[in-house]
């Protein structure tokens, strides 16, 4: 875990509305965004299907999102959703990719320079590539060590924390780089008032006594789209679950710990701080939604294929 996943070139990236070859999808040295961080991105993911298809997981829900994260930092996205949509489709299309992570991402040109964002040029790029386990193959099976962060999330009022921006990822990659240097897979990060937030990248929920829970949207944590799905997989397998205020030593003796997103899936959790969770392996409860989310993004699950949007 102590390098990055190596990026695998396609062939086309779409930017701004066409379709570029992949090495020649650049931008200037003084882009806005690259300066000072204002933009917004979404992570999302193309599974193989039956019949040999492709599918996009939660293509709509990804979508609005990337426009409420825009409409919180004040972006005017210039083009419709629409459009958006059907070009991360194309995209998946052109590069001929059967499973593959796509990410869209909205940024600031370089017509001008300077803190107000007011006039500079709003752009869009999407790319996609293949990309496997975030946090492994054997994560995704065995589970991963993670550790509390010395770094505390966002306040909700000094960053906006319901959008996906750009600069943000500073206080992620701060508690991720702490946690690989340190010896463990991921951290967790607790938010301003000390309760636990979530994971650099991702969501985490527990389980205890038979019931699953995961923080409330109010502890400085994103509106995941997997987390939701997790919610609904819940109440499709009979489990109970709720949201709420959960504190560092609740995760230490939970029964089972388990992270969520688009690039970890589900992953769980064998350990936090060397302390292991429940008896050290991926929980019965972990293994039913996982292998129930699985099922549903490899289109095996007709109650749940309104999520896929076909290629």
């Amino acid at each position: 875990m102590g390098k990055g996943l190596k990026l695998e070139k396609t062939e086309k990236i779409w930017l701004d509305g066409s379709f570029v070859p992949w090495d020649e999808a650049n931008i200037h040295v003084l882009t806005h965004t690259l300066h000072y961080g204002l933009g917004v991105f979404e992570g999302i993911r193309c599974y193989q299907v039956k019949k040999k298809k492709s599918a996009v997981f939660r293509l709509h829900e990804h979508t609005d999102r990337l426009f409420n994260s825009a409409i919180i930092l004040g972006i005017e996205i210039p083009f419709s959703k629409k459009e958006i949509i059907t070009a991360i489709l194309q995209v998946v299309k052109k590069n001929k990719l059967k499973e593959c992570y796509i990410r869209p991402i909205v940024f600031l040109g370089h017509n001008q320079m300077g803190l107000n964002p007011n006039g500079v040029d709003v752009r869009v790029a999407i790319a996609a590539w293949p990309w496997g386990a975030y946090l492994g193959d054997e994560g995704i099976s065995n589970g991963i060590r993670v550790r509390i962060s010395s770094f505390t999330r966002h306040h909700v009022n000094i960053s906006m924390t319901r959008a996906k921006a750009c600069g943000y990822y500073v206080n992620s990659i701060l508690a991720k780089s702490e946690a690989v240097r340190d010896g463990y897979d991921e951290a967790i990060l607790l938010d301003p008032q000390g309760y636990v937030s979530e994971g650099s990248g991702e969501n985490i929920f527990l389980l205890s006594k038979g019931r699953l829970k995961t923080p409330s949207l109010s502890c400085s944590n994103l509106e995941g789209i997997t987390r939701d799905a997790v919610f609904e997989i819940a109440k499709h397998l009979k489990v109970e679950i709720e949201e709420g205020f959960i504190t560092r030593d609740e995760l230490y003796i939970a029964d089972e710990v388990f992270l969520t997103g688009t690039a970890a899936e589900i992953t769980p959790v064998r350990e936090i701080d060397n302390r292991s969770i429940g008896n050290g392996k991926r929980g019965k409860t972990t293994a039913r939604i996982q292998k129930t989310f699985f099922e549903i993004v490899h289109g095996s699950h007709s109650k749940f294929n309104k999520w896929l949007s076909e290629v």
